[in-house]
């Protein structure tokens, strides 16, 4: 995602009613936003049309935009709303067996090389996969897209203590998961290692 004031530049263009400005916006923020559904979602088959309705509701909610806040976290919060949103629905409509095919993980690697660089063991890629929803969305935002705990807060609307705690517990059953092998997870921030 680029930088705050290119995203200012767009969003007034927009709000202007520049038609081309939607589509600098999507190239700008496509890349994150598709990533962290793609993680989010077990199906996934409906990736591409949940990405489609988050820029619907980006593109509606844009005159709602405080320019004094982030931008990047204001799109992920609502990234993270409409995974929600379409969670639920699909809990409604659950389908007790799963397709053969679904339970095929290998799409999940479709990221792998940014993935590996940062957590650095591909089996732990299928772990997190297995995590509650709860623990896996703290762990997308914080490793994947190396937000910090003071932005996932926000993203999330959850206090930092809570951040702190799903994060650990994330990590100890990653850990215990993985018969307790050392994994590296890398932060794309500062290189802490955990």
């Amino acid at each position: 995602m680029g930088h705050q004031n290119e995203y200012q530049k767009v969003i007034e263009l927009i709000l202007t009613g520049n038609k081309k400005a939607y589509g600098e916006l999507y190239e700008l923020t496509i890349q994150d936003v598709y990533k962290t559904v793609h993680f989010l979602l077990e199906d996934k088959s409906d990736v591409d049309d949940l990405v489609q309705e988050i820029y619907i509701q980006v593109f509606k909610s844009i005159e709602k935009y405080d320019c004094n806040r982030q931008f990047k976290p204001w799109i992920m919060g609502i990234v993270v709303k409409q995974v929600k949103a379409y969670r639920r629905k699909v809990w409604m409509r659950y389908r007790i067996v799963k397709k053969a095919e679904e339970m095929d993980q290998s799409t999940v690697l479709d990221f792998s090389n940014e993935i590996i660089e940062k957590i650095t063991n591909k089996q732990l890629v299928h772990l997190v996969n297995d995590l509650p929803f709860k623990l896996k969305q703290v762990i997308i935002l914080r490793y994947l897209n190396g937000y910090s705990q003071e932005e996932v807060s926000t993203i999330l609307e959850i206090p930092i203590g809570t951040v702190k705690s799903r994060i650990n517990s994330a990590l100890q059953k990653l850990r215990s998961k993985g018969n307790n092998k050392k994994f590296i997870i890398k932060e794309a921030r500062n290189g802490y290692e955990s």
